[in-house]
């Protein structure tokens, strides 16, 4: 099959690629590009495990072709925490809270979160809630996940507000920004 070029920025990491047409993003980020903490959870866009920002927009990345974002800058789990380690405070706030069991939803989770809260930063439990509406977790009850959105756009974690780190930013894997409560359970 003949394959298409496609650049994209990658948590401000600008990367060349030549792909096949039908490539989807989500297989683009963890088989080319290796950032493994974008889950493909359901292949049909009813789970979220996938979220990531594309152009600063949250957006599954299992219903987008990779061509569809060329010249596109991407945030994924790995750019949310800062260069040195600090992890955001959304990661930070459900590690504290334990807003998370397995962590198969967590990254998708925190991204959709991260997007709810840069478009608004005081949301009600249930502005959070309908914010989550596309994300499925099969191990809790949400209301930790709940809990942890609020106190990350509260300030009560790291004593700042949640946004996203600066572009260019790289963050560490996803199974050590919050899979750390898991200790050999991913």
């Amino acid at each position: 099959m003949s394959t298409v070029p496609v650049a994209v920025t990658v948590n401000g990491e600008r990367r060349e690629l030549d792909v096949e047409p039908r490539l989807l993003l989500v297989h683009l980020l963890r088989d080319h590009l290796g950032l493994t903490g974008t889950h493909v959870g359901c292949d049909t866009s009813n789970c979220g495990a996938c979220t990531v920002h594309l152009d600063g927009e949250a957006v599954k990345s299992c219903t987008v072709l990779a061509v569809q974002a060329d010249g596109a800058e991407i945030k994924t789990i790995e750019g949310m925490a800062s260069a040195d380690g600090t992890l955001h405070p959304l990661q930070e706030a459900f590690w504290n809270d334990h807003a998370l069991q397995c962590g198969y939803c967590t990254p998708g989770m925190i991204m959709s979160a991260a997007d709810l809260l840069q478009r608004n930063p005081d949301p009600s439990e249930e502005e959070i809630r309908h914010g989550l509406e596309g994300n499925l977790c099969r191990c809790t009850g949400y209301h930790n996940i709940v809990r942890a959105v609020q106190d990350a756009a509260k300030g009560q974690v790291s004593g700042e507000q949640a946004r996203p780190p600066a572009t260019g930013e790289q963050g560490r894997e996803n199974v050590e920004a919050v899979g750390r409560a898991e200790a050999g359970g991913l």
